[in-house]
């Protein structure tokens, strides 16, 4: 199907309310008659909306990232504190930066002639003109990245009071509460994002009270991962009650207990990968039983099906699902089922530059109704009210905007009204509301 063929949006049982054609975003917050944006590509930070009426949400004010190799595209806000992360913009090509440097070491070892443009390109799996930035990165020195806090009492005029730096590339997702910050981030010493959580009652000088990390990870203490590259890492955790509900990447889904904060400890794991490919990306507990079943969902992120090799698609993998989980006992943990769609279900499944599969879920619950991003697949809503059976009830699927090919809907939070804001990975955000009945 032509994209002129398309009738737009796609939608079923949802409604438009508003529309904003802004630059793409990391992660929508709302708290109140607020939505906090986190931008994903700088020198844009962090947008804060008033969306009190949501056929006209209003700008209140916008915070920018000024270094240009740093993003800033996290946002949580709990009362009047809003935290925003730091991190390396681009970090998956600042990898190959990295290994570009030690390419050299290892030529230089062996003696004879430097590698060719060429030859570097072929190693890094990337093309020849992308050579010289990464040469232009490899020798610059970075400030490491992290996280800040701010008073947002005034919503047009936030106010700095932390500056917290932490290491390396920097914060990725968190959690936080009114008394502590469950960061993801990298740490000197350590290989791969871990766990810091930080005492934010004097938000003016957080301070640090524990760490955690899966076995491999602690490299300064002798340490040695067992995992190719970066696969596995924290993404980021959930707190309900006295536990952390983590995902972990390749390395699936762990249940820290938290009882003292001071000394997280592992009560539970559960690992797919693989044989699945794509690497998980939230786990949250559900939290009211369903069947008499303590239950929890997990969502996987979907990657591009390309071999880097040669840019060819790759046939026959499965793309990025939802899970529904059995959490009764944290021993054994175990998959109920999972949730998948066709690539007959989005007219941009196989666009060029997009990804077509899960990625992100609403990080609360108040009834069964998961609100999930799909990326070109839109909005998808998944009723778990059966949680052998998840059953699609509703979805939404925006056009893509600013001159995109395809609409990369990234990230979705939902309100006290039942209202639904979700934001695109490249442009565009949209309030939306499920027709009930």
């Amino acid at each position: 199907m032509m994209d002129s063929q398309i009738a737009l949006p796609l939608a079923h049982r949802v409604k438009r309310l508003s529309h904003l054609d802004m630059p793409g975003g990391g992660q929508v917050i709302v708290q109140g008659d607020y939505a906090y944006i986190g931008h994903l590509r700088p020198p844009r930070g962090t947008t804060i909306l008033d969306v009190s009426d949501p056929r006209k949400p209003r700008v209140v004010s916008q915070i920018d990232v000024v270094d240009p190799y740093m993003h800033s595209h996290k946002v949580r806000v709990v009362g009047d504190v809003m935290i925003t992360n730091y991190e390396r913009y681009n970090y998956l090509f600042m990898r190959k930066a990295e290994r570009l440097r030690s390419i050299r070491r290892e030529w230089n070892k062996k003696g004879g002639n430097l590698p060719t443009v060429a030859e570097l390109a072929k190693e890094l799996f990337v093309e020849e003109a992308d050579i010289p930035k990464l040469e232009e990165m490899a020798g610059r020195d970075f400030e490491p990245g992290g996280f800040k806090i701010w008073d947002i009492s005034v919503k047009d005029k936030p106010r700095l009071l932390a500056d917290q730096r932490t290491w390396g590339l920097g914060v990725h997702r968190f959690d936080m509460d009114r008394h502590y910050a469950y960061i993801s981030t990298e740490m000197e010493g350590f290989h791969g994002n871990i766990l810091v959580i930080y005492d934010i009652r004097e938000p003016r000088r957080p301070t640090e009270v524990s760490r955690w990390w899966m076995p491999g990870q602690n490299v300064a203490a002798g340490e040695l991962p067992t995992w190719r590259g970066f696969d596995n890492r924290l993404h980021h955790t959930l707190r309900y009650g006295d536990h952390l509900y983590a995902s972990c990447w390749h390395a699936g889904i762990r249940v820290i207990n938290v009882a003292d904060i001071t000394q997280p400890k592992t009560v539970g794991e559960y690992n797919y990968h693989p044989p699945f490919p794509e690497p998980t990306h939230t786990f949250m507990r559900v939290p009211f039983k369903i069947f008499d079943r303590d239950v929890a969902v997990v969502v996987d992120e979907e990657h591009q099906h390309v071999d880097m090799r040669n840019g060819e698609r790759q046939a026959g993998q499965p793309h990025a699902a939802l899970w529904v989980f059995d959490i009764s006992d944290f021993k054994n943990m175990k998959p109920l089922s999972s949730f998948q769609l066709e690539e007959l279900d989005s007219p941009w499944s196989r666009s060029r530059g997009g990804r077509f599969g899960a990625h992100q879920f609403q990080e609360h619950m108040e009834g069964t109704l998961l609100y999930c991003t799909w990326f070109t697949g839109g909005l998808r809503i998944i009723d778990i009210v059966d949680p052998f059976r998840p059953k699609e009830v509703g979805y939404f699927i925006p056009q893509p905007v600013s001159g995109q090919v395809c609409p990369m809907t990234n990230d979705i939070d939902t309100d006290s009204r039942g209202l639904i804001y979700l934001l695109d990975r490249f442009a565009g955000f949209d309030i939306l509301e499920l027709e009930r009945g």
